[in-house]
């Protein structure tokens, strides 16, 4: 039987696995690539409403939220790694901070079809890049 474990994210114990997770997806260089980008998804991390899914005790996944101060909560980041997609587990990171969390849950979303599969389909919009 497996065992998923999904818990309050905590840098002490969580840190390294979330960023093995993120380093063997390839496209996270923002939060990885560096000693440095490192250091501030670290504080990104430990900012947010951030969740890690273990199965079997290893990191599988984890989502990253920020509450705007009762205005709704984003979702900013949802990473579950190739050998654990497809099991739903996803949904499970999302339905974790939906629980957390009152009033209107949103997505910063580059992955649509994800979310529309989930039975998430309405759209209010997309991500525009004012300044680089």
């Amino acid at each position: 039987m497996v065992k998923t474990t999904v818990k309050i994210y905590d840098e002490k114990c969580d840190a390294d696995a979330i960023f093995e997770l993120t380093r063997a997806e390839g496209d996270w260089t923002d939060c990885c690539g560096s000693t440095e980008s490192e250091a501030r998804y670290r504080i990104a991390l430990n900012k947010c409403i951030t969740y890690v899914l273990y199965i079997d005790g290893k990191c599988a996944g984890f989502i990253r939220a920020r509450d705007d101060f009762g205005f709704g909560t984003y979702i900013h980041d949802l990473l579950v790694g190739k050998n654990f997609r497809g099991n739903y587990y996803g949904k499970m990171l999302i339905n974790q901070v939906c629980e957390k969390v009152k009033g209107t849950v949103y997505v910063m979303s580059d992955v649509d079809d994800y979310y529309k599969k989930c039975g998430y389909d309405q759209i209010e919009g997309r991500i525009i890049t004012v300044k680089k």
